[in-house]
């Protein structure tokens, strides 16, 4: 847990020196950060999605997961969060980005490679090292989203604790389910999810990421089971 700790603190931090310079700040640089962090976001979601030796399972899994976060209104929900977050704080006013602070920044820092392998990596009891390097980039993408949204990125420390957290937790406990292939095809799809958030980050279009979700459970619910169900066909001789 040391490792998600210190990410939090490390979000703490950068918000508070990104919301620090908002006010110095012209519009004009606004834009540029988030655009500049929205490009970069490309590139890691790019480098993550390319891992996939499956791709049919990754669009199976996103199909899937789509329609489940669709029906369970998660990205509705998310927002709902932040907006009463935002309201509780007395930081509510006309065109006010607390809650798409808040939400942006919740995704970018837990859908993310480092965060499932640096949890996994914590669960099993090795030093947290990837956590730590993702403590420095979340730091420095804390600032920018502070610097460009405000003050809703705080919240995202809150995430982070609950979500790396847990999963911390869960590693413990399915040390083998999470084996190097389901770990691989986990990552290519948490990548589309990254695509997602820097395609939102851009303005290019809206992309209901936290709807998406769930493809995150389906693609290991899959990579677990279609061995086990290979294995059952040949067994039972209905392909040779």
């Amino acid at each position: 847990m040391l490792g998600t700790l210190v990410n939090a603190l490390a979000v703490v931090a950068g918000s508070a020196v990104g919301v620090s310079l908002r006010r110095h700040i012209p519009e004009g640089m606004h834009e540029i950060l988030m655009q500049g962090l929205g490009l970069a976001v490309l590139v890691i979601g790019m480098q993550m999605g390319l891992g996939t030796h499956n791709v049919l399972v990754v669009i199976i899994s996103m199909a899937v997961g789509g329609v489940l976060g669709e029906a369970l209104g998660i990205e509705a929900r998310l927002n709902r969060l932040g907006l009463w977050a935002e309201a509780r704080l007395g930081a509510r006013e006309e065109g006010s980005t607390f809650a798409r602070a808040f939400v942006t920044s919740s995704l970018l820092f837990c859908v993310g490679p480092l965060t499932i392998l640096g949890s996994i990596q914590g669960g099993l009891g090795q030093p947290p090292v990837l956590l730590y390097t993702k403590s420095m980039l979340d730091g420095v993408s804390s600032v920018a989203i502070g610097a460009a949204l405000g003050a809703g990125v705080f919240l995202s420390a809150g995430t982070i604790l609950i979500y790396q957290g847990a999963l911390t937790l869960l590693a413990t406990l399915a040390q083998g389910v999470m084996t190097p292939d389901v770990t691989r095809e986990f990552t290519a799809t948490g990548g589309l999810l990254v695509l997602g958030v820097g395609i939102t980050l851009l303005r290019l279009r809206p992309v209901r990421v936290g709807n998406l979700l769930p493809a995150l459970l389906v693609v290991v619910a899959l990579n677990v089971l279609l061995p086990v169900l290979s294995s059952l066909i040949r067994s039972l001789g209905i392909v040779r």
